[in-house]
């Protein structure tokens, strides 16, 4: 899935589930080093898991950050 983000230095992300597990997670734009290890990090967790921990994770004064945006995008695709 390709998903355009909102309020981050990120412009998109992409990923696959496969049986309930997050895989290929990529952002585009943003902090390369830090977005490959977040990647990493949660290749092959369970969707839950990864919505559960990500969701309303903040960046600094934003609303937002690329890894709540990652939560969000992952549950857009399981609804």
């Amino acid at each position: 899935m390709i998903y355009r983000t909102h309020g981050v230095c990120a412009k998109e992300l992409s990923f696959d589930i496969v049986e309930g597990k997050v895989t290929n997670v990529n952002f585009l734009g943003g902090c390369n080093g830090n977005l490959k290890a977040i990647g990493l990090l949660v290749e092959g967790m369970e969707v839950e898991t990864l919505i559960s921990k990500l969701k309303g994770n903040t960046c600094g004064p934003r609303p937002t950050s690329c890894t709540d945006q990652l939560a969000l995008a992952v549950e857009a695709a399981i609804q």
